[in-house]
């Protein structure tokens, strides 16, 4: 009964996990740009009683071993980069991105990073940032006297200044796209990073080799559907009830066989 009760404890600890990633995914059903998370469980080893093989004595080959499994444990959580809706906003400074790639951000510690939240404001120096205050890469300056600031689906920014009628080409929004997005480290902020899993980034002009176009006035919406996430959380539950059941009835055969000495 000891196995039945270390078992049960590992299935209760799987599903322990899966409610919080869950949790997580709903929690996030309105954040910009967010990527929903999907755990991935495996089964643990497993004690053999009987091989398959000849019998030495009677040289009869039984037809399948005999196993007994050791419960199972959370091995891996993996970003769904599905798109999510894009939805329109009033600010001109609000991006979208419509297929693959990432915004990439420079961090005060001049690392990269990469987000698909597009929403961007103007900083009191005239660049473009994220709301935690990280700078827009490659980054341009939005002169004080700009009357109109426009990008095009292939990133291209232009203004038109007081004093002129005509465009002015600003500067170049270049995408990042990875190999193995799945492999991305989350850092928090909307934000991730580069791994040897996901490979290094390509810098891509939007709308090229197979990477997204920038959609201005408009925003990501999290890809999270909360109609599979309560369906999921349902699951959990009752596969944490049945577990939590399992080391009940091992209990109560525990405790029937201490009394047979009574």
């Amino acid at each position: 009964m000891d196995k039945t009760l270390r078992t049960a404890s590992t299935g209760l600890t799987a599903q322990q996990r899966y409610v919080e990633i869950i949790s997580h995914n709903i929690a996030n059903v309105n954040t910009s740009g967010f990527k929903k998370v999907r755990p991935e469980f495996q089964d643990l080893l497993y004690e053999t009683l009987r091989p398959s093989g000849a019998n030495r004595y009677s040289n009869v080959e039984p037809l399948n071993e005999v196993q007994i499994g050791s419960g199972t444990e959370l091995t891996a959580t993996t970003k769904i980069f599905s798109q999510g809706d894009l939805q329109g906003t009033n600010n001109k400074f609000d991006l979208g991105i419509n297929g693959e790639g990432f915004f990439q951000i420079r961090k005060p510690d001049n690392s990269i990073a990469y987000t698909r939240d597009g929403s961007f404001h103007l900083d009191k120096n005239g660049q473009i940032v994220t709301s935690q205050g990280y700078q827009l890469e490659p980054g341009f300056v939005v002169p004080q006297d700009a009357v109109d600031f426009q990008i095009t689906r292939d990133g291209q920014v232009s203004i038109i200044l007081a004093d002129r009628v005509t465009e002015q080409t600003l500067g170049q929004i270049e995408l990042a796209r990875f190999i193995n997005p799945a492999g991305l480290h989350s850092m928090g902020d909307n934000l991730y990073g580069e791994t040897p899993a996901s490979g290094i980034a390509l810098s891509e002009i939007p709308g090229m080799n197979n990477t997204g176009e920038v959609i201005q006035n408009h925003l990501e919406a999290s890809n999270v559907n909360i109609v599979d996430e309560m369906v999921n959380m349902i699951t959990a539950q009752r596969a944490y009830e049945l577990n939590s059941k399992s080391v009940n009835t091992a209990d109560t055969i525990l405790g029937t066989a201490v009394n047979l000495k009574r």
